[in-house]
Order: structure tokens, then sequence, then C-alpha cells
């Protein structure tokens, strides 16, 4: 085997990887996402944590932003690095403050959630991503 094809065989096995790794996280990250964005234009009023003192609503639109519309940039590969930020202020914050008095039970998810949008930060989309036909990186 020469080590171009096999060069090629990896880079195409970290893209397909990339390319599902997005699919899955971002797909399931929408699972919380979108009750919330359902939530946030029902009739009921909205109650949520606000640890920073923002607001209990604009830390509510922010985490709506990043689990809904950030994790459909992060499926489609648009903006992805840009979109795995919110994603992991939520994230840290939903385990690292939020969950931190209910034990690693409750933090096991947001942290790993935290760990895949860390990953897409630091390695981008991949090959097949919106951003990469826009930029070609």
């Amino acid at each position: 085997m020469n080590h171009s094809y096999s060069t090629n065989l990896n880079l195409f096995r970290t893209d397909l990887g990339l390319l599902i790794f997005r699919i899955c996280i971002g797909g399931l990250m929408l699972t919380h996402g979108l009750p919330k964005l359902l939530r946030f234009f029902g009739p009921e009023e909205i109650s949520f944590a606000d640890p920073f003192g923002l607001g209990a609503a604009f830390t509510f639109s922010f985490a709506v932003f990043a689990e809904f519309f950030c994790s459909l940039f992060i499926i489609f590969g648009f903006l992805t690095r840009i979109a795995s930020i919110p994603l992991i202020l939520t994230m840290a914050t939903a385990a690292l403050i939020i969950h931190m008095p209910d034990g690693f039970g409750k933090q096991e998810l947001p942290l790993l959630y935290l760990s895949g949008f860390i990953l897409l930060l630091l390695t981008g989309p991949g090959k097949y991503s919106i951003d990469y036909k826009i930029y070609k990186k």
C-alpha cells in the first residue's frame, strides 16, 4: 500500500467520523433544544435557572439559541467552531454550576456534551460540511 493511499483513506475516515459525530451530537442536543424553543413561544411564564444574574428570560433565550440553533449549525457544519462556543458555555454551566449540587449522575450528560463540543471547536467540522465548501479548509 502506498503512502498517499493510506493518507487519503485516513483523511476520509476522519472526515466521515466528524460528519457522523456532528449529526449525532447535534441531533441529540436538539432533543433538549426543541422543547425549550416550543416553551419559549408557549403561554407559560419562563422559569429558568439564572446563575449569572442576567435574568431568567435572557438565560433561557441563550439556552434556546445554543441548544436549538447552534445544534442545527453543528449538524450542517455551518460556522461550526463559532456555533460550538455557546454550546460549550451552556454545557459547562449546566455541569459545573447548575448540577454541581446534584452529583455526578446529573453532571455526566452535560460533561459528555461539553467534551464533544470542545472536540468540534478544536477540530472543526471536517470535509463534509458547509464550512468546507465555503472556506475549503
